[in-house]
């Protein structure tokens, strides 16, 4: 049913109120975005992983005797 309480020559008008300023969900996470966050040294088991396979991928070329 239509709202019997609105009149015909009534305008619906939607009310524009000033929004407050956002809050950040996480207060924190600006401080760690500010701080020289990088990446970590890699471990010693990646790079020794790294190396075998770079020596997989390596061509076998004999050796001149």
């Amino acid at each position: 049913m239509a709202n019997k309480a609105l009149a015909t020559r009534q305008k619906m008008r939607l009310r524009v109120e000033p929004t407050p300023p956002l809050k950040p969900r996480n207060p924190f996470a600006g401080f760690a975005k500010a701080r020289a966050a990088g990446a970590h040294a890699k471990t010693t088991g990646s790079e020794r992983l790294e190396a075998k396979r770079a020596l997989k991928k390596a061509p076998l070329v004999p050796e001149d005797e």
